[in-house]
């Protein structure tokens, strides 16, 4: 009887007790960190949109003014979504570099294609590395 109460207390820890932090996946982290940049972008916040620039990029704008000057000029359905919604994911490398597809009405209502190259750093976080936008030139219906 005392065998089956020690198994039984040993059953219940187990199950009370935590698991230990599994580690989020990639595609969930990244996703949120384009998301997180997106309402940056609605926000007009560019400390915080530049913050998940990679340092290629930042290399090319060193100044979150200047990045952000370049993304309004270039990129504004990227800036300025109406609606957004994400697409496919691929992973390249077990995490080392992700891409995410993310489907994009403009303001304008013309619809595009944003393809985010999202690079893992040395420190193991993510930064986007680039984006490049393409107009949706077939209507897919609803």
């Amino acid at each position: 009887m005392r065998a089956f109460f020690a198994v039984l207390i040993l059953g219940l820890a187990a199950i009370v007790t935590p698991s230990p932090a599994r580690a989020q996946d990639p595609l969930d982290t990244t996703r949120s960190m384009i998301e997180a940049q997106i309402k940056a972008f609605l926000q007009d916040d560019s400390e915080k949109a530049y913050s998940y620039a990679a340092p290629g990029i930042k290399a090319a704008y060193p100044d979150k003014n200047l990045f952000f000057a370049m993304v309004k000029k270039s990129y504004e359905p990227v800036y300025h979504p109406g609606n957004y919604a994400f697409g496919r994911s691929r992973s390249i490398d077990n995490g080392a570099m992700i891409y995410h597809e993310v489907l994009i009405s403009g303001r304008d209502g013309k619809d595009w294609t944003a393809i985010y190259q999202v690079i893992r750093q040395p420190d193991g976080g993510y930064k986007i590395g680039g984006v490049q936008i393409l107009p949706d030139t077939e209507s897919k219906g609803i």
